[in-house]
């Protein structure tokens, strides 16, 4: 089986749901992974906007998540499981789509990683930068799945 990633509530390349937005409810959607490699002993994961203006807008990071876990349920918040970073909007946890308005459609990748170590060794509240450099040489399998969202 191969490592995949799904997120529920639309279909891979589809529109986001508001609920998931700024404009909504900015709540996390779920977010359910399968088929990792031998030799995973964790989980880590990025969501991102690659069409932001000023370069990748990072929404969500979260790491040293257990092999146990193969799903982050909607609604999450920091300090259940694995480790949160500090998103592009300056706090912990999922911060929905929210492109300027006019700019167009964005895309949103949702990127789960199979990690060799159960460890990262990173604080709570690491930006992506960190987790990067975390990441270098760990990673196993990666898994993507993208939405799409426009503010108008």
């Amino acid at each position: 089986m191969e490592f995949a990633v799904k997120v529920k509530g639309f279909g891979n390349g589809e529109l986001i749901p508001r609920r998931h937005t700024c404009e909504g409810d900015d709540l996390s959607p779920m977010v359910e992974w399968s088929g990792e490699p031998e030799g995973t002993q964790s989980f880590a994961l990025i969501m991102d906007d690659p069409d932001a203006p000023a370069g990748t807008w990072n929404h969500w990071l979260l790491w040293d998540v257990p092999t146990h876990v193969r799903s982050i349920t909607e609604d999450f918040r920091p300090g259940g499981v694995g480790s949160s970073g500090r998103n592009d909007f300056g706090r912990q946890g999922y911060g929905g789509p929210c492109p300027p308005k006019g700019h167009g459609v964005h895309r949103y990748n949702f990127t789960v990683y199979a990690v060799d170590r159960p460890v990262l060794g990173l604080p709570p509240g690491a930006k992506r930068k960190e987790l990067d450099r975390a990441l270098a040489g760990r990673v196993l399998a990666q898994a993507q799945y993208m939405g799409r969202y426009e503010r108008r």
